[in-house]
């Protein structure tokens, strides 16, 4: 094994890991406000609904099968399913769902760039994480026409094998796991592992927000103008008067006597 595969798929995940969970933290402890989705709905709503939904549900079929498929051993879902067929099911769903999220992802795109609303209130990371996503999931679905080539499910043996092998702490068996894949394998594998470098510095964090603060917040008072209150005013009780004003008198300007103070000349 090579020390610069060793660097890559062995070494370079565990520190991404690293300048994920420190940048993550380091944002929200110094710039709250900035940790959001930066929702462009409500400059533009032109095919917006679509493409988010076809987006959101393709991607979240996605991330679930990878974590499912890679994180869970062979000798305990072979008491059900082989190799082989695991790998025509990740292919089959994983082709559908793929397709489904880079037609909403295309479209986002699309919408981002030609709608100028949208458009002047984005920054670079925004751009730049979309087409990030854009080519990973491009390399995803390359990866399953590689697949039709070998359906006996061995590279995805090995690929399970290096993901299982960082989360027992094993870099050197994860490094030595995936050397002989093929390299749209490789290329697949390092792009989402540089997702998890960019994570804390762009709008991808608004994936692990919930708004759990809502839960335990005060109450507020919300008041709508011209409407009535809700209690009805206390009423005086009966024989209840006023006290009368008193109206004091104009007082007089400096310099000048009264009439009633009017010395006789």
């Amino acid at each position: 094994m090579s020390d610069f595969n060793f660097l890559l798929f062995g070494a370079y995940p565990y520190i991404a890991l690293a300048i994920c969970l420190i940048g993550s933290w380091a944002r929200f402890d110094l710039s709250q406000y900035s940790w959001k989705t930066g929702s462009s709905q409500m400059l533009s709503n032109t095919r917006m609904r679509l493409a988010s939904n076809l987006f959101h549900i393709g991607i979240l079929f996605i991330l679930c099968g990878h974590f499912v498929g890679l994180l869970m051993p062979e000798a305990l879902y072979h008491h059900f399913i082989s190799s082989g067929a695991k790998q025509l099911l990740a292919m089959v769903s994983g082709g559908f769902f793929g397709i489904l999220c880079l037609i909403g992802l295309v479209l986002l795109i699309h919408r981002r760039l030609t709608d100028a609303r949208v458009r002047a209130t984005s920054n670079g990371s925004d751009v730049m994480i979309l087409f990030v996503l854009l080519a990973q999931l491009v390399l995803g679905l390359l990866t399953i026409v590689a697949s039709t080539g070998h359906m006996d499910g061995s590279v995805m043996v090995l690929l399970g094998t290096w993901a299982q092998s960082l989360v027992t702490l094993q870099p050197v068996k994860a490094a030595a796991a995936i050397e002989s894949v093929g390299l749209i394998y490789k290329l697949h594998v390092l792009l989402g592992v540089t997702l998890f470098v960019l994570f804390p510095f762009t709008r991808l964090v608004h994936i692990v927000s919930a708004p759990v603060w809502y839960l335990g917040r005060r109450y507020q008072i919300v008041r709508q103008k011209g409407v009535k209150p809700a209690m009805p005013r206390a009423q005086r009780p009966r024989g209840y008067e006023a006290p009368a004003r008193e109206t004091a008198a104009p007082a007089a300007a400096p310099g000048y006597a009264t009439a009633k103070s009017k010395s006789p000349v």
